[in-house]
């Protein structure tokens, strides 16, 4: 049964056009989340269903009675009130279940006194609280840790009404949405599915319309090749032929999506990088970080997790400089140049241009294939010419975030520094991020709380686990919550033992001897999610490099003479090389592993 339908909605902001005739109905029981790059318009359209905003065109009709509830990105609170009072005047006892669950524990605090971060969880849990039969949330999983981010899909899989939401956590979509609805350039195309599903649907959608175009085109040459024999309209079945003509040529070919191209530039780092030396950090008594020690490897991927206020932007501060730690000290290799993309973007000049916040920087980039200009660079970052030079302060909050990764990916470094970069990113620039990530010449240490992140990025985590101790886990988050689950097993299985013993005490030697067998039995082997992946496509990597390099070497025999020419494909033979002399070593030792796991069932 239809609750709401969005019909025939249009909206203009200056002279980009939104919404261009667009309707979808939205149902009982419906979980949608909704997808589109910066700057498309999700905030919009979250705000026209809510009807906080009035479309240019169309109208959204509600079924009566309709109870809507609305958590926008960046909340606003009155003046002088505390968490409770402004959470709820009447499930108190709900209330305070949902503030603990989220991280709120002093519910009398005035919300002024309270970060930006504890504001928007003040604002989840009033929206969480209050009845409702559609619950619209606007990014609800930024500023949350991983296990509230758990309990919250815990919580809207219970719920019963409508939910509608955009956020860009991926694992937190497939969890929750049993539909995805994409905006696109001015359109929505609604899928029955959650993220995952939505992939494969795209991929087939935009595949049929590729078709359907490419029939059009054929049809088109056809038609004009008819026109050009000099064919007279004078029968009624000519001129139907040229109108079908005329309508062919007025026909669009699918828009395709934009994507942010971007591209490693390696600095040269030496063998000293960056060792932590017994650093410790306390606040007002706490001590938030415990005499930690470690040396970061060459090229390593390192994720830093934990529960909000647990000292992980500290640690980054103190990597970079920007904080001193109470003590030891932080040691950097004469080669190590730090890129640092902080949770909280820089101070900006917001009637600057875009493209002169750019410039500030460098006039022009290295990359890969030579010098581009700042303006070239930022294409590839998803601003047009006209956003260009748009002033910042017009820009969306999205694509603030975007200039300033952009800014930070531009500069010669071999470590980067990342603390919470998925915050405020669309889906599709996640996703180039971590290619780019992936093929990144250096060190890189991030914080995050997006699961989905970590598990395509990271080759080791250090979590925060109370006192200021960081623990080492091996592999992306998936690895660290099975070993999480272990950890705990064993525990358990302590204590039934431990609780056995007592009870049955020098009675049973055969299952003391059993349990002594499991304590020392050899450990699984398993691959970790990366590694997974990697497995998956290492064959199609090789194969591919393969062919480059004999596409390559076809290119020095046609440019034999051309000594100038013959140079750079010969520097770029010898890149390709390198990188299947990688590939092949990794293969050999993921197949080594493969038939290792395999003999062990």
């Amino acid at each position: 049964m239809n609750v709401l339908n969005i019909e025939h909605v249009s909206k203009i902001f200056g002279e980009k056009r939104i919404f261009d005739d667009v309707s979808y109905g939205i149902h009982e029981g419906d979980k949608i989340g909704i997808i589109g790059i910066n700057g498309t318009g999700k905030t919009t359209l979250l705000k026209i269903i809510a009807g906080i905003e009035e479309p240019d065109e169309g109208q959204v009709i509600k079924q009566n009675g309709l109870r809507i509830t609305y958590l926008p990105q960046n909340p606003e609170f009155p003046e002088g009130s505390t968490v409770l009072s402004y959470v709820t005047d009447e499930k108190e006892h709900e209330a305070r279940n949902i503030l603990n669950k989220l991280g709120i524990y002093d519910h009398d605090a005035k919300i002024n006194t309270l970060s930006g971060g504890q504001k928007k969880r003040v604002a989840l849990a009033k929206a969480l609280v209050n009845p409702t039969d559609v619950l619209i949330l606007d990014e609800p999983t930024n500023h949350i840790d991983n296990e509230m981010a758990t309990w919250l899909e815990d919580y809207l899989n219970k719920f019963k009404g409508v939910i509608i939401m955009v956020t860009h956590d991926r694992y937190f979509l497939d969890r929750v949405t049993n539909k995805i609805l994409e905006i696109s350039h001015g359109k929505l195309y609604g899928y029955t599915a959650n993220y995952s599903q939505f992939l494969e649907l795209k991929a087939q959608r935009e595949e049929m319309e590729l078709a359907s175009e490419r029939k059009r085109q054929s049809i088109l040459r056809m038609e004009i090749e008819w026109a050009k024999r000099g064919c007279r309209a004078r029968t009624t079945k000519q001129k139907a032929r040229l109108e079908r003509l005329e309508a062919l040529k007025a026909g669009k070919a699918p828009v395709q999506d934009a994507t942010v191209e971007l591209e490693s530039i390696g600095t040269r780092m030496g063998k000293k990088t960056i060792e932590l030396k017994h650093v410790s950090k306390s606040y007002d008594g706490k001590t938030i970080i415990n005499d930690f020690n470690y040396i970061v490897l060459r090229n390593q991927r390192l994720g830093i997790i934990g529960p909000n206020g647990c000292g992980k932007s500290t640690l980054m501060k103190i990597i970079t400089g920007i904080i001193e730690p109470d003590a030891g000290e932080v040691e950097i290799g004469d080669t190590i140049q730090i890129g640092y993309f902080a949770q909280e973007a820089e101070e900006m000049n917001t009637s600057q241009r875009a493209i002169d916040y750019i410039k500030d920087t460098a006039e022009y980039v290295q990359t890969k294939d030579g010098k581009i200009t700042a303006s070239q660079m930022l294409e590839r970052f998803l601003f047009d010419g006209n956003l260009q030079y748009t002033p910042i302060n017009k820009l969306s909050g999205g694509e603030k975030r975007r200039l300033y990764l952009c800014k930070t990916l531009i500069q010669p470094i071999n470590v980067l520094i990342l603390d919470e970069p998925t915050n405020d990113l669309d889906i599709p620039t996640l996703t180039i991020l971590e290619d780019y990530l992936d093929s990144f010449n250096g060190i890189i240490i991030t914080v995050s709380h997006d699961r989905y992140f970590l598990d395509n990025l990271v080759d080791r985590i250090f979590a925060f686990e109370g006192e200021g101790i960081l623990k080492q886990y091996e592999g992306g988050y998936t690895d660290y919550l099975e070993a999480k689950q272990r950890q705990q097993a064993d525990r358990n299985n302590a204590t039934s033992k431990d609780n056995a013993g007592q009870n049955n005490a020098g009675q049973n030697t055969e299952k003391k001897s059993g349990r002594d067998w499991k304590q020392n039995q050899p450990v699984k082997l398993k691959f970790t999610y990366k590694e997974q992946k990697e497995y998956e496509s290492i064959d199609d990597d090789i194969a591919n490099l393969e062919a480059k390099i004999e596409s390559l070497e076809n290119e020095m025999l046609k440019n034999a003479t051309n000594s100038a020419k013959l140079s750079e494909i010969l520097a770029k033979k010898e890149e390709a090389e390198a990188a299947l002399e990688e590939k092949m070593e990794r293969w050999v030792y993921l197949n080594d592993l493969a038939e290792k796991i395999a003999q062990q069932t």
